[in-house]
């Protein structure tokens, strides 16, 4: 199973992800695969449409291919994608 860390420097396009909290109470309850990232927001295919989500003012649940599922706070994943993977993270607890 992946640690946290690594959880958060891994690639989030094809995973299931779903808005539980937003300051944007139209963002609370989306949820779909993510087909885009960019440095501040998610894109996610809704029901045939795209979403776009704001990063830092969400909280997230994603769904990993072995079942489990993650809360991450999306202030910690602020950044360009690229960057983000390539990057260490310390502890953060």
């Amino acid at each position: 199973m992946n640690t946290i860390p690594e959880i958060i420097c891994s690639e989030f396009i094809g995973t299931n992800l779903e808005v539980t909290r937003s300051k944007n109470t139209n963002c609370i309850g989306l949820c779909g695969k993510v087909i885009d990232e960019t440095k501040k927001t998610f894109s996610i295919s809704d029901e045939g449409k795209t979403k776009i989500i704001v990063k830092d003012i969400s909280i997230f649940h994603f769904s990993l291919s072995d079942g489990t599922i993650v809360e991450i706070d999306g202030r910690l994943l602020i950044g360009k994608p690229e960057d983000r993977l390539k990057k260490s993270i310390k502890r953060l607890w």
